[in-house]
């Protein structure tokens, strides 16, 4: 399944169901604006900054999270050249190198952890095919223009872990969840497709004329 699905998973089930399942998608403001600031890291190329290979558009793949997908940009940091180190061998490169995703956002930081997440598979991908582990990455805000550097801790891998888990069985259950709507679903672009119900609140009104025929009308003792 494709690693995106996770970040659906974590800002809404039923949105990972209508783009994973049902096959919809639907452009606003906010996906063009992220698609255009994917297009200009996602070439596939990479290239040799001294003690920094940095890698754009790389595919990545978990036998074990059952994911694919393609990172923003994979930095190498070279470590040293004698014993493991924690790193892992790039063919013609001296050295070893520790593998660093930077995943890139249009936005800001968000209260959820789906970016965090995301940035969490991605990593865990990398350990699974280089053999090597990548305790950290980092998330480029296009709004701040910031770099947020994340530390990938054993909370964020079991909760990767969880979602990937639930995102598998969703798909497996062929089945889309409904749910209401909420603030976030005027930031989703499929809003026009899913037309979530709102909550039903009852009135005061009717909860003053179901408490007075209460009172006046109790129920029988047992």
């Amino acid at each position: 399944m494709p690693l995106s699905g996770l970040q659906h998973m974590i800002f809404c089930d039923r949105q990972a169901a209508l783009i994973h399942l049902e096959r919809i998608w639907m452009d606003n403001a906010l996906t063009v604006d992220g698609e255009h600031l994917h297009r200009v890291v996602d070439a596939g190329t990479a290239e040799l900054r001294g003690d920094l290979v940095v890698w754009r558009g790389m595919a990545l793949r978990s036998s074990r999270l059952g994911l694919t997908g393609k990172a923003d940009v994979v930095e190498f940091h070279r470590i040293g050249g004698g014993g493991n180190g924690g790193g892992t061998v790039l063919a013609g490169l001296a050295g070893l190198w520790r593998p660093f995703p930077v995943e890139y956002k249009r936005g800001r930081p968000k209260a959820h952890r789906a970016d965090e997440v995301q940035l969490c598979a991605q990593a865990m991908c990398l350990e699974e095919m280089f053999d090597v582990a990548a305790p950290a990455g980092a998330l480029f805000y296009g709004r701040t223009r910031r770099r947020q550097d994340v530390e990938l801790i054993d909370e964020l891998r079991d909760i990767t872990e969880k979602t990937a888990t639930e995102f598998h069985a969703l798909i497996r259950s062929r089945r889309t969840p409904l749910r209401f709507r909420e603030p976030k679903c005027a930031r989703c672009s499929l809003l026009p497709t899913c037309l979530p119900p709102k909550r039903r609140q009852a009135s005061a009104r009717a909860y003053v004329t179901r408490a007075l025929k209460d009172a006046m009308d109790p129920a029988e003792e047992p």
